[in-house]
């Protein structure tokens, strides 16, 4: 097995024949590249994806109870209830889908 030492020798002498080498340049400038297209295509990070999609969980939760709410008012009024959200969802299955897709898409 090789000594330590010389295994660090060798990494130390790639890293600094890498540091003046062209290919560094070219890896900065793809990481520039990168980054600008990146900013351009108006990315968000996991986290903030996670976070919006949590909101947008309690939003749903809320509204949820809130058509309850107004189908009970209704009920004791003598109207007819609405359809709920769930229900809503459930008859239209393919909209559904298609806004969690296109959750998943953004």
């Amino acid at each position: 097995m090789l000594n330590k030492n010389i295994i660090d020798e060798i990494n130390a002498k790639v890293s600094e024949v890498l540091q003046n080498s062209p290919a560094k340049d070219i890896e900065k400038n793809i990481r520039v590249l990168l980054s600008g297209a990146f900013t351009r295509l108006d990315l968000v990070t996991r986290d903030e994806f996670d976070v919006q999609q949590e909101v947008l969980q309690r939003t749903r939760e809320k509204l949820m109870i809130l058509e309850g709410k107004v189908s009970e008012l209704e009920t004791q009024l003598g109207k007819p209830a609405h359809k709920s959200t769930e229900e809503e969802a459930a008859s239209h299955p393919a909209e559904e889908k298609q806004d969690n897709e296109d959750m998943h898409d953004k």
